[in-house]
């Protein structure tokens, strides 16, 4: 792996994969070298310019902070091909067909460096195929990355060699795409459809079956299959749809075509409302209509009604409520393992759905290795890295237990293969298993336990919940995560911040002070690092004017976040996805954090009527402070920081988190890798601790009356604006009376206690106002905002 390295990237095609790809090797900090065909006309390089342009202008953004974009150069097939020659790594994502691309590598032959790494993004077509005349050198460096869309957001990147690829350029690209562009990568056979969407659809063309057979709604069926299995709501139909039911059964036919042998994609039925779509190019969202279809007629909310398809009579109809037990049950079970096991018990016809396809999915699997895969885990992480499941089959197989899951596929009508067989005949009960440090998989190759490669690095969740659990409460556990650090992992609900976190903060903290730890991270590895402060609670207290009680549960966040700050260790936070509130409030008190690109970080009290105040106003104000330089004006920042709070402002990466001020690149840190921001953590707490001297307050410059006075007038303008209504600016005086210290004549350095006391003092005016009521009962019954 030592022989390659990437500094330079060419992307060869700028349309809807190419763009998107380049923006993500930009994201990832790559130079990238974009082309596409020349224009006629005195700009040639139009048609990239424009495509990219229309892919940065797509919502969500492809990009994690809108300057990477500077690190794209475009340019033409004609007059800057030669620029390959500068690349290390040069991808093809041209049109998916095969003479454009045998026509291309060709070309890119003649200009590429020998050592210089080439791939094919195709979805589907035979890679054996795609280096046709090529050299041995040309083929020893040649390898399909197939990305999938969109290239930020999906996690799957599946490597394909064709047998002419060194091991060493397979090696390299399946560490680079995980290492560098946070990827999970996974290993592929040369085989029609790979591994992701070799499962998907025939697993989706059973399910339409079954919904068939057992005349259940399609808007039901999406329920069961998606948030009731651990999947996205999207589910099995609406999945379509997003796909595209054309591009769907082009790839259908293509795998019928070139997979004979497949006896159970071969043994699936037509389906009648299928062919019903296509023959009238009813193809999902790109033709406005699919299996569900938008309606101009509203709804109660101002929403436009959707119909759904009948898959019986092929005509679309609202939807109507269905009563289901298994439907029901579903949503009241939180624990995916207890809500599998008990809707495969029940005998409705929604349940019937789930037992029959799962039965066939894990007969499918099962009969895939080593056709497709060599390994189970292989094909877990394809599929929920390529379609966001929580459980990939094997991992699901584990969950309903081994026998049941064989049970399953016999009552069903499938069979299981030999491999299947003989870890029966032995015992062998489980396809996965913790093994120390290291998570281990049944090996159908071999017949035996192997450890699954990088398991060993990242920290397993599981393993210390059950063998390093220092304490637990009912929202924390306290976690030895080795080498003398505590990990503080949330468990609540949503990972909910309330009394039990931060006492178990603070308990760790002083566990650490007082018995020789080298330090904590307060992290978890759930999809989502908290959601906030309790508002349930808060709301309570409110309503029921429980002001003591409020203002005592304000005092221990504040006194939690400046134990975080002035402990006597470090204390390292990891944050990813949903970071908000009491999460931030949390992270600017650390002494670092370490946050997943994908985090989206933001003080979002504002839309529920009130104001941080865990510490998170007063941190501002403090930042501020430290920005400020002698002779300088000040107000342009005091304006900025106010904004962030007063328009509850969320960043969409981590990076842009640096943009609004809630992370600081003095102190931290994005790491691309999923997962892996736990151990960067306590990397972080390691490297802080060589050299760890407790923190002395200093105090906080704040402007008084003249900031007052110039936040107020901005505020005024957001209202004048459109962007704040009556109340917003209320709310943001409130903020602004924070920042500045209050009514002080001048401007002078106060206290953090000080500030904390506004802070709070502030929170509790709020939470008696009935427009902050009503905003907080808006959210807890609709998980909406209310700008009233």
């Amino acid at each position: 792996m030592a022989s390659f390295h990437i500094r330079k990237i060419g992307v060869l095609g700028a349309g809807l994969m190419g763009s998107g790809i380049a923006c993500h090797l930009a994201g990832a900090g790559f130079q990238v070298l974009l082309l596409d065909r020349a224009a006629a006309g005195p700009d040639k390089n139009i048609l990239v310019k424009e495509s990219l342009r229309s892919c940065l202008s797509s919502k969500p953004s492809p990009l994690y902070r809108k300057d990477f974009a500077e690190r794209i150069k475009t340019g033409n097939f004609d007059d800057d091909f030669h620029k390959l020659a500068q690349c290390d790594w040069i991808i093809e994502a041209i049109i998916e067909e095969l003479p454009p691309k045998i026509e291309l590598f060709e070309k890119i032959e003649a200009v590429r460096r020998p050592d210089a790494i080439i791939s094919s993004n195709t979805s589907g077509l035979p890679i054996s195929m795609l280096t046709k005349g090529r050299s041995a050198d040309f083929k020893s460096h040649f390898i399909a990355t197939h990305f999938f869309n969109p290239p930020r957001y999906l996690q799957l990147l599946e490597i394909i060699p064709c047998v002419e690829t060194k091991p060493e350029v397979i090696d390299f690209m399946l560490d680079f795409g995980s290492r560098y562009l946070g990827k999970q990568t996974v290993l592929c056979k040369d085989r029609p459809g790979f591994v992701a969407n070799r499962i998907i659809l025939p697993y989706m063309l059973k399910v339409i079956e079954l919904c068939e057979t057992l005349g259940l709604p399609i808007y039901v069926a999406d329920k069961l299959m998606g948030p009731a299995m651990g999947r996205p709501k999207s589910g099995t139909f609406r999945l379509a749809d997003l796909v595209g039911l054309d591009t769907a059964a082009k790839v259908l036919q293509g795998l019928k075509i070139h997979c004979l042998d497949d006896e159970m994609l071969q043994n699936i039925p037509p389906s009648k409302a299928f062919e019903f779509l296509l023959r009238h190019q009813f193809y999902g969202g790109k033709s406005g209509k699919g299996f569900y279809e938008k309606t101009d007629e509203l709804d109660a909310s101002g929403k436009r009604k959707i119909r759904a398809l009948n898959l019986q009579t092929c005509s679309y109809e609202l939807e109507v409520p269905v009563k289901l037990e298994s439907l029901q049950l579903s949503k009241q079970i939180d624990d995916l393992q207890k809500r599998m096991n008990t809707l495969i018990s029940l005998e409705d016809e929604g349940a019937l759905l789930i037992k029959r396809s799962t039965a066939f999915l894990f007969s499918y699997v099962a009969h895939r290795i080593p056709e497709i895969c060599d390994t189970v885990y292989g094909i877990d992480q394809a599929m929920c890295s390529g379609f966001g499941w929580e459980l990939g089959p094997f991992q699901l197989w584990d969950v309903l237990g081994f026998q049941q899951g064989i049970e399953l596929i016999h009552d069903s009508g499938f069979t299981v293969p030999e491999w299947i067989q003989q870890m029966s005949d032995q015992e062998n009960l489980q396809f996965y298993r913790n093994e120390s440090e290291r998570m281990e998989y049944w090996n159908p190759l071999s017949g035996n336990y192997v450890s699954i490669p990088g398991s060993d690095k990242e920290l397993n969740f599981k393993i210390r919940c059950k063998e390093n659990n220092l304490f637990q409460n009912d929202e924390i556990q306290i976690l030895d995560i080795g080498d003398e650090v505590l990990c503080v992992n949330f468990i609540s609900k949503n990972n909910i911040i309330g009394e039990g976190i931060l006492r178990g903060i603070q308990y760790a903290i002083d566990l650490a002070e007082t018995q020789g730890w080298k330090g904590v991270v307060i992290g978890n590895t759930s999809e989502h690092f908290t959601v906030g402060a309790n508002l349930l609670y808060i709301g309570m207290m409110a309503f029921q004017q429980e002001y003591s009680q409020l203002d005592e549960a304000a005092k221990l966040f504040q006194e939690t976040s400046m134990r975080c700050r002035y402990s006597a260790i470090p204390v390292v936070c990891a944050c990813q996805g949903y970071t908000f509130g009491g999460g931030v409030e949390l992270l600017l008190h650390c002494d670092a954090a370490v946050a997943y690109a994908e985090s989206y970080i933001g003080l979002v009290e504002m839309g529920v009527g009130i104001l941080p105040c865990g510490g998170g106003t007063k941190e501002f104000a403090k930042r501020l402070s430290q920005e400020m330089k002698e002779g300088e004006v000040h107000m342009p920042q005091l304006i900025h920081r106010f904004k962030t709070i007063a328009t509850a402002a969320v960043s969409t990466s981590a990076h842009e988190a640096f943009d609004l001020g809630y992370l600081d690149d003095r102190r931290d840190a994005v790491c691309i890798q999923k997962l892996t921001n736990v151990r960067k953590a306590k990397e972080k707490v390691l490297h802080l601790s060589e050299n760890y001297v407790q923190p002395i307050e200093t105090g906080v410059q704040v402007l008084g009356q003249s900031g007052l006075a110039t936040l107020y007038v901005a505020a005024n303008s957001m209202q004048r604006a459109g962007y704040a209504s009556e109340y917003d600016v209320h709310i943001a005086r409130k903020i602004a009376h924070v920042l500045c210290g209050g009514e002080l004549s001048a401007p002078q350095k106060v206290s953090e206690q000080y500030l904390l006391d506004l802070e709070r003092e502030a929170f509790l005016s709020l939470c008696s106002e009935p427009k902050t009521l009503e905003r907080i009962q808006h959210m807890l019954e609709h998980r909406k905002v209310l700008r009233n």
